[in-house]
């Protein structure tokens, strides 16, 4: 097993952050949801037992349907609180659209440390002492502005009402709590879904990979300094509207956003979830920067990023719907009958992740 393959093996079976349920019993949602569903006017149709990017639901009466997704994006905002907090935002959007939905309302909620407090932001910002020179210290005060701004910039580049949220300054920890929630509108009849659905079918991504956003290979321990992903507040943006173009052509088999460890983990759990495999070229994917590394297109962490599953003979036409929104789009691999996602580059292998996490990965 290789660098690269422990991180994003760590992430996908062993950090909670891919496996939620290890922690959380749902089916105990799942029982309530059901007991709800009896009295309720409406209906959840995908739920958190799904393991999808974002929930479903339709209400009596309306004939559209809507997606509801919550997340968080706390540990990068101690060393990048304004771009951390911006992309936690544009993240949740994204797994929204991801249903198939546009994104049109948020909240949010910040639990940090009593106004007044000190702060380290930077790069020593885990460890309270800043040694690398280039920290600033600031109170708890200036990082929530700092932080609110991040999500308030991300909501007006994407359209998204801002209409509620909550703040607690009783958190004594270093690493803030910076929760978000998105509710978007369908623009197609039926939702989207994750999970691979047919060998033969091409994956295609929309928008660029950089080296930002090591966060899979701090938490496996393998780098030392958390860099978080930047935020890119119009490449959101025009990669909502070309993801949502796409969408809107009905030729979209499967789809994810492209946020935590990446092509890797986008890839890796849809054929996963999928029962079925993949074979993906890394020196394929449209790039921000030259000089780029196979791992570094593999795992990190680029936002404003999505990937489609299309049947062969749709592909031209999504690529062309997707460029025409400015956004660039690339046909990178291929789900296979396998039980495996292979990831190469130049023809030599960079990774292999199975369905099952190996023998003696711990945490």
């Amino acid at each position: 097993m290789n660098t690269v393959e422990r991180a994003l093996m760590h992430g996908l079976f062993v950090h909670l952050h891919h496996n939620i349920d290890q922690a959380i019993d749902f089916g105990m949602f799942q029982q309530l949801n059901e007991m709800v569903e009896k009295v309720s006017p409406g209906t959840l149709l995908i739920g958190p037992e799904a393991n999808d990017d974002a929930a479903v639901f339709s209400m009596s009466g309306d004939e559209g349907l809507f997606v509801a997704k919550m997340e968080s994006h706390c540990s990068p905002c101690v060393p990048r609180p304004y771009a951390s907090a911006a992309t936690g935002a544009g993240g949740a959007m994204r797994d929204v659209v991801a249903m198939g939905a546009r994104p049109l309302f948020l909240l949010d909620f910040i639990g940090t440390r009593s106004l007044e407090e000190e702060v380290i932001v930077g790069p020593c910002g885990f460890q309270g002492k800043c040694t690398c020179g280039s920290c600033e210290t600031m109170t708890s005060g200036d990082r929530i502005n700092l932080m609110v701004k991040g999500i308030r910039d991300m909501c007006e580049s994407m359209g998204v009402f801002v209409v509620g949220g909550g703040l607690s300054t009783s958190f004594s920890d270093i690493v803030p709590a910076v929760v978000v929630a998105v509710i978007g509108r369908m623009v197609i009849e039926k939702p989207l879904t994750k999970p691979a659905k047919k060998a033969g079918d091409r994956l295609i991504i929309l928008g660029e990979t950089s080296n930002d956003g090591n966060d899979t290979l701090y938490r496996a321990g393998l780098v030392e300094t958390m860099r978080p992903a930047e935020a890119l507040f119009s490449e959101e943006k025009s990669t909502m509207e070309a993801a949502l173009a796409a969408i809107q052509t009905g030729k979209i088999n499967a789809c994810s956003d492209l946020g935590a460890a990446g092509i890797g983990a986008a890839v890796s759990e849809s054929v996963r979830f999928g029962g079925l495999g993949a074979q993906v070229d890394l020196s394929l994917a449209p790039v921000k920067v030259e000089g780029l590394n196979p791992e570094e297109i593999l795992i990190c962490e680029t936002q404003a990023r999505m990937l489609f599953q299309v049947a062969q003979q749709d592909v031209s036409e999504v690529m062309d719907v997707a460029r025409s929104k400015g956004v660039a789009a690339a046909d990178i691999g291929e789900i296979t009958d396998g039980n495996e996602a292979v990831f190469v580059y130049e023809g030599n292998q960079v990774a292999c992740i199975p369905h099952e996490p190996p023998a003696g990965l711990t945490e």
